[in-house]
């Protein structure tokens, strides 16, 4: 078998650019005096900039590279419109995650003297590019061990980021233990994976996603059981990025134990990472056993939502670093949303796909927006209450009206129009597959989580004695770009939601 395969090397560009970024920032940070590590961050934007801009010329998809001579349809890597859709979420999600870690956009740091940030060493932006660059592979990939080594490549810089030693923690020296924790569980549920791949090609002999899609349901009646579990094992190692529940217990103490920057990007491009992962082998490799992976991602969904808006809502907004435990939660019950129209690919071929990636982009802006405010709030409230932002309106009219808008997004009322027609988009793909009670399930989450949306809303506009009131400085120029981006990409959005809205109308995979 003639196994050479032909490169297109412009098709692969947006994943290989920011690699050669984080080559090109750690080799520069060899050269640079410490005077200057400031421009290492510059760099790192730049790259990543770059990289969203060679997705211009693949904008139409159905462009594939890495091909065997001879079978047209057996390719590692496609630019079709999932992939291109997924990388710019991810791209600009890491774009935005590096802007919150430029130099005084994020907390003061505790160590110095002047009380600002100190510029991010270069294992950092190395760390987080290569993490992006595995972000960008992992949509794009058509077989199994490419989507692996992305979904590997994604994560394994994402441990050593959150416990990389660096001021602007919630909480101060927690980082090595959340990291530990974090690989530990991560590394589980890959090596399961991994067993639930063996499996899938002892049953369908190949990994590439067609061909499995192809070969698993008529593979030999002896092996039928086999590649059952290589299913649903290989389903555990997606759950676990995208946070869904049992595999959701390490989010609460990451988000903690990291640098508010690292906790956004997790929050977003892990989250959507995670989500491409479970749409590709779901709907791309095992679409003849969607009677067995529609009811268990069903399942997942409703627990999900149920286990991170009940968390949140029991959250104290007087408790030390309540505005980052309650982000990290919504995240949680967030995924369970996104999860829905995942299981209602198993019933219907409606455009249910395209309605996760178009949840996953207006949760991704909005949800990296709210980051953005808590970043700057932190830098003058050291606790990250929620209480903190008491008459945040008084001084700081922009970060307040911001975090507002995104915090109705997220809830699904206006003036973020897009969070309730992403939602009503979700809550009808459920009901479209005859998920009643899933989609049951999901009105009654999305009326808890209002309460907590709408607690927080209303402290930005109260006194608060002691809260954000005091703060009077403005956020520095890459924070005020952060969320300057963010709320346009929502209020443009909210304002014309067919925008966003026809990927739910789109057939994906």
């Amino acid at each position: 078998m003639n196994l050479v395969q032909s490169v297109e090397w412009a098709v692969f560009a947006p994943p290989l650019i920011a690699a050669v970024a984080a080559v090109a920032v750690l080799v520069t940070d060899l050269f640079l005096p410490a005077a200057r590590k400031a421009v290492l961050g510059w760099l790192a934007v730049g790259g990543l900039a770059l990289a969203a801009l060679a997705l211009v010329p693949l904008r139409d998809g159905d462009r594939a590279t890495f091909c065997l001579p001879g079978d047209a349809g057996l390719c590692s890597y496609s630019a079709d419109r999932f992939a291109v859709i997924v990388q710019l979420l991810v791209l600009a999600g890491a774009f935005l995650a590096a802007l919150l870690s430029l130099p005084g956009s994020g907390e003061r740091d505790d160590e110095g003297e002047d009380g600002e940030q100190a510029p991010p060493s270069g294992e950092f932006w190395f760390l987080l590019l290569c993490s992006a660059s595995g972000a960008a592979l992992l949509p794009a990939a058509r077989d199994l061990a490419t989507l692996v080594i992305a979904l590997e490549v994604t994560t394994l810089p994402a441990y050593a980021l959150v416990g990389l030693r660096r001021a602007g923690a919630p909480v101060r020296n927690a980082g090595p233990e959340a990291a530990l924790k974090f690989f530990l569980a991560s590394i589980t549920a890959t090596a399961v994976g991994l067993l639930g791949i063996s499996f899938v090609y002892a049953g369908a002999g190949s990994l590439h996603l067609a061909e499995i899609a192809e070969q698993l349901p008529a593979a030999d009646p002896g092996l039928a059981t086999l590649a059952e579990a290589g299913v649903v094992l290989t389903l555990v190692a997606f759950a676990f990025k995208v946070a869904a529940v049992p595999f959701h217990f390490w989010v609460p103490e990451t988000y903690l134990g990291a640098p508010l920057p690292v906790a956004a990007y997790l929050s977003v491009v892990g989250k959507t990472a995670g989500l491409a992962g479970l749409a590709l082998v779901t709907s791309g490799a095992f679409p003849g056993h969607g009677d067995l992976w529609g009811p268990a991602l069903a399942v997942l969904a409703g627990l999900t939502m149920t286990a991170g808006n009940v968390a949140a809502l029991r959250t104290d907004p007087e408790a030390p670093h309540s505005a980052i435990r309650l982000l990290a939660w919504s995240s949680v019950g967030q995924a369970g949303y996104l999860l829905v129209p995942l299981a209602a690919a198993a019933y219907t071929d409606e455009g249910a796909v395209g309605t996760a990636v178009a949840y996953a982009l207006m949760y991704g802006a909005v949800n990296l927006g709210a980051f953005a405010v808590a970043a700057h709030v932190a830098r003058h409230a050291r606790a990250h209450r929620i209480a903190d932002y008491g008459g945040l309106w008084a001084r700081q009219p922009f970060a307040a009206l911001a975090l507002a808008f995104f915090l109705l997004c997220l809830a699904g009322l206006p003036p973020g129009v897009i969070g309730l027609f992403a939602k009503v988009a979700v809550f009808e793909s459920a009901v479209d597959a005859g998920l009643g009670v899933l989609a049951v399930v999901m009105a009654l989450n999305v009326a808890i989580a209002l309460y907590y949306y709408l607690r927080w809303t209303a402290v930005l506009f109260r006194a608060e004695p002691g809260g954000a009131s005091r703060v009077g400085m403005r956020p520095a120029a890459p924070l005020t770009g952060a969320i300057a981006l963010t709320a346009a990409v929502g209020a443009i959005l909210s304002g014309a939601p067919q925008i966003i809205l026809t990927f739910a109308s789109g057939t994906f995979l």
